[in-house]
């Protein structure tokens, strides 16, 4: 409809959409001539799914330790320091739950 030279607000009031998001997407066209996203970016994760598997697998096998020293066995397995929040959300996405 931009192509063919409608103006950014009716096109916004036919689709029913705000005229920013029109605007956003015209311009990444325009950059692009893609308007979809990029998948992908976004805030890298800490561990990767190797380590989210290894985490897992040692909660299961030892049920009673603590996400702090979940965390400290991972983070001596995988090299680099993880905190006790991330072994905890890496927990509950596994659908586990430290004590």
């Amino acid at each position: 409809m931009l192509q063919a030279g409608s103006r950014q607000s009716a096109v916004a009031r036919e689709l029913n959409m705000h005229r920013s998001v029109i605007h956003r997407l015209w311009n990444h066209y325009q950059r692009d001539q893609n308007p979809s996203r990029r998948r992908g970016f976004g805030r890298r994760r800490i561990t990767a799914t190797a380590d989210d598997r290894y985490l897992l697998q040692c909660a299961r096998r030892r049920r009673t330790l603590a996400a702090r020293q979940l965390a400290s066995q991972l983070s001596a397995a995988a090299g680099r320091p993880i905190s006790r929040q991330t072994v905890s959300r890496r927990l509950h996405e596994g659908r586990l739950f430290t004590r």
